[in-house]
């Protein structure tokens, strides 16, 4: 996914293009299209649905913060894991000349440098179901359209981009930046996902229960 986001974005990017952030959208709503259909974990996702489980006793939170620890270890590993063997691939490198780096470089650069500049407060906030497959396609495709596009953080993303940058050399890809950003985008997603959405969700869903209609029970005999 993050091969695809730099080299298809890359070239738009160098040219200023106004179709940049569309094109990237576009591509994260590929990437967790492929996450879903193929039954993943996403660590972010987790923080959702245990948190919503929590609430409506359906789970123990000793439970909910295992699974949430372990995809989210199983993600930092992938992640890492991924951006190695892009880099060892050198398909980021490919098209740059002597004095000018390739578009996809100079794109993983730009994208770094500006998370690196963006304070805690900024990388916190910013991170802050249905049964018809394509109802999820069309789920996804724009709800990732528009959080892309908005400018907000995903943590399972960003270990794969610091974890480039540290393995191309990006200057501005440091341990210390990829931690701080881990730690605030982590914290953020984990708010944003788990309370504002999953508490919510459970909330909702708790009122529409206590609404709903005793069921009688069937005559004896029937």
């Amino acid at each position: 996914m993050e091969r695809i986001y730099l080299e298809a974005s890359g070239p738009l990017n160098a040219a200023n293009s106004p179709w940049t952030k569309l094109v990237q959208g576009l591509v994260f709503g590929v990437a967790l299209t492929v996450v879903v259909f193929a039954g993943a974990e996403l660590s972010t996702g987790n923080m959702m649905t245990m948190l919503q489980g929590v609430l409506v006793h359906r789970r123990g939170a000793g439970i909910a913060a295992g699974v949430i620890l372990g995809s989210f270890v199983g993600n930092l590993v992938g992640s890492v894991m991924f951006a190695w063997l892009i880099h060892s691939g050198g398909v980021l490198t490919a098209g740059g000349t002597p004095g000018h780096a390739a578009p996809a470089t100079t794109l993983l650069a730009g994208v770094i440098k500006a998370k690196t500049a963006e304070s805690a407060g900024a990388l916190f906030f910013r991170a802050a179901r249905t049964k018809s497959d394509g109802a999820k396609l069309a789920l996804i495709f724009w709800c990732l359209l528009a959080f892309v596009s908005s400018g907000f953080e995903h943590v399972v993303a960003n270990v794969t981009t610091f974890s480039l940058g540290l393995l191309e050399g990006v200057p501005a890809a440091t341990l210390g930046a990829f931690g701080k950003n881990l730690l605030f985008v982590g914290l953020g997603n984990l708010v944003g996902g788990g309370l504002l959405v999953g508490a919510a969700y459970s909330l909702v869903g708790r009122r529409a229960r206590m609404k709903a209609p005793a069921v009688e029970p069937a005559p004896a005999g029937v």
